[in-house]
């Protein structure tokens, strides 16, 4: 009889490392043995799970359903054991983390501090970066990720929110108009984010509840949305950034919010980590101390007065002349 949980541990460690070899040393079997294991997880299912060539290993359809559905058993089983196994034990040790700079720099820092001055025994090793760090091989417990978890054979908790805002200085906006619908933006100089799904498009929602993806383009692209909504309070051009980066830009008037009735779409916060027999009490405390923290009373969240798009104000035509329409208001207040 198959044993389901050794296979399943099997299929999601292919998976996760993305090669029989690597998988039967970190379960410390032979490659023989874990292919043997997904073999006869397929022939138990009755469904091919994994596509394998001499190169490369990649899900088929079925293979990625069950995979998402495989990742989540396993983790309930880890969690139901750590539970009973780790109940009583103290959060202690070093905590590998990785996550982006400037969300890193604002929020967890001290939100790291406060966990600090509870559980003294835990130290944490940081490394802030914008880029998708595979948590796995370069040896992290944990990553905070925006937008995405990454892998999935990572498991990931959801600990927050953050609203997307599209919006420009008032000098841009003066010398420029503002977009009225989302497509006005494929004439506009935007900014863009290297590490969007899609760097150079933008989604939008209207008040239907209706989806529009705009392309964009403009004169910078870049790695750091902190360096984009610096250069949109310079009037470079139209940024679209989440609300715990332009928050104070948006409060202070540097910026102001673009685009009336079209919402960006928000950004999940997950903390993601490996799939792992056990979890370690440092890495469990550390995940429910952030989704305490940030789930209900995010400290960047701002009014909703502040990022609310505003009234569009005359669009100018070529060169900087004002639009006909505008021309015409003027030329009646002069008569």
């Amino acid at each position: 009889m198959i044993d389901r949980f050794a296979a399943l541990s099997a299929f999601v460690k292919v998976v996760e490392l993305g090669s029989f070899v690597k998988a039967a040393a970190r379960l410390s079997m032979s490659t023989s043995a874990v292919s043997r294991q997904v073999a006869d997880l397929e022939a138990h299912l009755g469904v091919r799970l994994l596509n394998r060539t001499t190169r490369t290993l990649s899900l088929t359809g079925s293979g990625q359903a069950f995979l998402e559905r495989a990742v989540q058993l396993l983790a309930d089983l880890e969690e139901a054991e750590a539970a009973v196994a780790a109940a009583a034990l103290v959060p202690r040790g070093t905590l590998r983390l990785t996550a982006p700079i400037t969300f890193g720099e604002r929020y967890l820092a001290p939100a790291i501090a406060a966990f600090v001055a509870r559980h003294d025994e835990v130290r944490f090793d940081v490394e802030l970066s914008d880029r998708i760090v595979d948590i796995v091989d370069e040896g992290f417990d944990l990553a905070v990720r925006i937008g995405s978890p990454g892998s999935q054979a990572l498991i990931a908790r959801r600990i927050g929110t953050a609203q997307l805002v599209c919006c420009a200085s008032p000098a841009y906006v003066a010398r420029h108009g503002a977009p009225a619908v989302p497509a006005d933006l494929a004439g506009h100089r935007c900014l863009t984010y290297a590490y969007l799904p899609v760097r150079e498009a933008w989604r939008f929602r209207d008040a239907q509840g209706h989806e529009q993806t705009v392309r964009v383009g403009g004169a910078v692209h870049a790695n750091n949305g902190r360096l984009l909504a610096a250069l949109a309070v310079e009037g470079t051009g139209i940024a679209l950034e989440p609300d715990f980066i332009v928050g104070d830009d948006l409060r202070a008037g540097r910026l102001r919010s673009l685009l009336a009735g079209h919402m960006p779409a928000a950004s999940p916060i997950y903390a993601a980590y490996p799939s792992r027999r056990h979890l370690s009490a440092k890495v469990r405390a550390f995940v429910d101390f952030l989704a305490a923290r940030f789930e209900h009373d995010a400290p960047w969240r701002i009014d909703p007065a502040d990022y609310a798009p505003k009234a569009a104000p005359a669009r100018r035509g070529g060169r900087g002349r004002p639009a006909q329409s505008a021309r015409a208001a003027r030329l009646r207040r002069d008569c």
